[in-house]
């Protein structure tokens, strides 16, 4: 996915280092994400969901809070209400240069400072909070045996995730003085946890007291499995999945310039590489987004459906909706129609029908399942319908592939 690098001007007059992921085409709408405490705006999780998110058609604006990654000034003299200034600096450079971000997540104290920064942010429709603190000042957790050396020197090094960090006696008095409950009940917007059950960095009571002090529109996902910082590839990308569907509820999901003319002729699909993993491409057809990868075993990191299994999808789809209409016309009782298919390699010789007699042959077996109170006669018609279906027509045929090298 295309990728934008650039500097915007913080709350305390220092550049910010920032990564602007988009879509192929226009966005549909614009996110800001705010990363966990000492982490950067290239953190795995940061970046594998704004990636997964570009590809589902949102932008995801990631930056460096102050004296992290790339960004300019000293780490000491942040504080949580720096943080929460900055991404209000963030939502109003994004709103100046592109759009106002219609959706806002943060990832662990991240979490937090979204909340807090949300009603500064009017463009914002939907808040998205992962694995977040009901308390911001749960963060002081990670040096707790230095707390009372911060409070009488002023200022201490401590060592987080490995590495030294400055921590001073200000940052523990502004971050004692938030209370993020009073933010969370006047949120006024749309409201989605993801917490982890076994999250041993921040306890899922965390989530529990922020979802009882939100009003509706507000909504729980467990992240089953995963852990604070949303490592495991698959966990991240399934986070990405569940923010796209739920926010779309908040948000027009197409802009006019992508609306397809029911009247036009059939649409181009394009598929592009993202860079971001050896196999992970995006699909592009019309308005719709998505993502095609291979399967761990093969290589790949298992972010989309494989190749194949899209051929699969294609076929099982066209044969469903080939038997449906065909049903309808009819006012035949069928109830519903499920397709299950499975590619595999076989031998020539083992195939009876086939006029290919040497070699390997790939063959798709397809199982379908008719529900209805329909006779046998019935099913047996709708049997020979789904043979009649376009795209078995395709690939049963002599198939003409033209490639050419673009200008």
């Amino acid at each position: 996915m295309p990728t934008e690098r650039f500097q915007f001007t913080g709350s305390e007059g220092d550049q910010l280092a920032a990564a602007l992921d988009l879509p192929e085409h226009e966005p549909a709408a614009y996110a800001l994400f705010a990363h966990c405490f000492t982490c950067g705006k290239d953190v795995l999780a940061a970046r594998r969901i704004a990636v997964a998110l570009a590809a589902k058609g949102i932008a995801v604006l990631r930056f460096d809070f102050t004296g992290l990654g790339s960004s300019e000034g000293d780490f000491a003299n942040a504080t949580f209400s720096s943080n929460v200034a900055d991404l209000v600096r963030a939502a109003d450079h994004l709103r100046e240069t592109r759009k106002g971000p219609a959706i806002l997540i943060g990832h662990s104290l991240g979490g937090a400072a979204i909340l807090a920064a949300a009603e500064q942010i009017p463009d914002a429709k939907a808040v998205v909070t992962i694995a977040a603190p009901s308390d911001p000042a749960h963060v002081t957790g990670l040096f707790k045996d230095r707390i009372e050396d911060i409070r009488e020197q002023g200022k201490v090094e401590v060592s987080l995730a490995g590495r030294p960090f400055q921590i001073k006696r200000e940052f523990l008095d502004d971050i004692a003085e938030h209370g993020l409950m009073a933010h969370v009940m006047k949120l006024h917007k749309a409201l989605l946890i993801m917490h982890a059950p076994t999250d041993d960095t921040v306890g899922i009571d965390n989530a529990t007291r922020i979802f009882v002090a939100a009003k509706h529109p507000k909504s729980f996902v467990s992240l089953a499995g995963a852990d604070h910082l949303l490592t495991g590839k698959r966990d991240a990308a399934y986070v990405a999945e569940v923010i796209a569907a739920w926010a779309t509820r908040y948000f027009d999901p197409v802009g006019p310039e992508q609306v397809v003319d029911p009247g036009e002729g059939p649409r181009n699909v394009v598929v592009r590489e993202t860079r971001t993993s050896k196999f992970q491409q995006t699909i592009s057809a019309g308005p719709h987004r998505m993502l095609a990868d291979e399967p761990i075993a093969a290589g790949g990191e298992d972010t989309g459906p494989g190749p194949y299994d899209f051929v699969l999808a294609g076929l099982g789809a066209c044969t469903s909706m080939t038997m449906r209409l065909y049903a309808d016309r009819k006012s035949l009782p069928l109830e519903r129609v499920t397709v299950r298919l499975k590619h595999s390699k076989i031998h020539a010789e083992d195939c009876a029908d086939c006029e290919t007699r040497v070699g390997m042959l790939d063959q798709i077996e397809r199982i379908i399942t008719i529900e209805g109170a329909l006779d046998a006669e019935q099913r047996k018609k709708l049997m020979e319908i789904a043979d009649k279906c376009p795209v078995h027509r395709t690939l049963t045929s002599e198939i003409h592939i033209v490639t050419h090298a673009a200008d």
